[in-house]
C-alpha cells in the first residue's frame, strides 16, 4: 500500500492538484468564457469531493481526495503556486501530469497508479462534459469540442502506464 509517507511534502501537492490539473488541461485546449471556466473547474473539484466522501476505492485516490477535500473547505486553493499563463501554458499542464504520473510509477502500486490516472482522466472527462461549446447562443453548441477531444487524448498518452 501506498501512503502519505512514500511522498514529499511537494510530491502530495502535486498529486493534490493533479485532478484540477487535468480539468485545467480541458478549459486551456478551448477556452471558452468566464462561466465554461468555472462550470469545467467545479466539475473537476466534484471529481474530489465525491472521491474523498466515498471512500472505499483505492487507498491512494481515497487519501489523496481526502486532503486535497480539506484543503477546499478551509479555503485554500489546492493548485497553489502552479498558475500557468500565456502561450504555453497548454505545455505547462501536460508538463505537470507527466510528473505526477513519473510519481506514481515510481512510487505507487501498479493497481493504484492505474486507478489513481483513471481518476484523473475522469475529472478532465467530467471537465470537458460540464459546459458547451460554440455555437451561437446555446445553438449548434458541441458537449465536448473537438479541441476538448484532443486534449483528452494527450491526457490519456500523458498519464499511461509507460510514459
Amino acid at each position: 500500500m501506498t501512503s502519505r509517507t512514500d511522498f514529499t511534502d511537494e510530491e502530495w501537492t502535486r498529486l493534490e492538484r493533479a485532478p484540477l490539473v487535468a480539468g485545467m488541461a480541458i478549459s486551456l485546449a478551448d477556452p471558452g468564457g468566464p462561466i465554461e471556466a468555472v462550470k469545467e473547474t467545479m466539475a473537476s473539484l466534484r471529481t474530489i469531493l465525491e472521491a474523498a466522501q466515498a471512500g472505499g476505492g483505492v487507498e491512494l485516490v481515497d487519501a489523496v481526495a481526502k486532503d486535497a477535500a480539506e484543503k477546499t473547505q478551509r479555503r485554500e486553493n489546492p493548485l497553489r503556486d502552479f498558475k500557468p499563463r500565456g502561450a504555453l501554458a497548454g505545455e505547462a499542464v501536460l508538463e505537470e501530469l507527466r510528473a505526477v504520473n513519473g510519481l506514481l510509477t515510481e512510487k505507487a502500486t501498479p493497481e493504484e497508479a492505474a486507478a489513481f490516472r483513471q481518476w484523473l482522466l475522469a475529472a478532465a472527462q467530467r471537465a470537458a462534459e460540464a459546459a458547451k461549446e460554440g455555437g451561437f447562443m446555446g445553438f449548434r453548441a458541441e458537449r465536448v469540442s473537438e479541441g476538448e477531444r484532443q486534449m483528452l487524448d494527450k491526457l490519456g498518452e500523458v498519464l499511461s502506464a509507460g510514459a
